[in-house]
């Protein structure tokens, strides 16, 4: 296991302290890195499936005006 050391306001260091004072709170931070790095992978992901849909948007026809009110009946009783 790695010992990691950061920075942070005092306040915060209190709260943190307060709010967790009977609690391991070395897993406790453990679990917020986690969760934070995970948090970043869906962001990237988010970002990904954006320019994605984008690109294809991009490289996509518009539609007629015709071709939009034919997708609209199609399948209607």
């Amino acid at each position: 296991m790695a010992t990691v050391s950061f920075s942070v306001p005092d306040d915060i260091k209190e709260a943190f302290q307060v709010t967790f004072a009977n609690e391991n709170r070395s897993a406790i931070v453990a679990t917020l890195m986690k969760q934070a790095v995970e948090e970043r992978k869906r962001e990237k992901r988010r970002v990904a499936a954006i320019d994605a849909l984008l690109d294809l948007r991009e490289r996509q026809r518009p539609a007629t005006d015709a071709e939009i009110a034919k997708a609209r009946q199609a399948g209607r009783p």
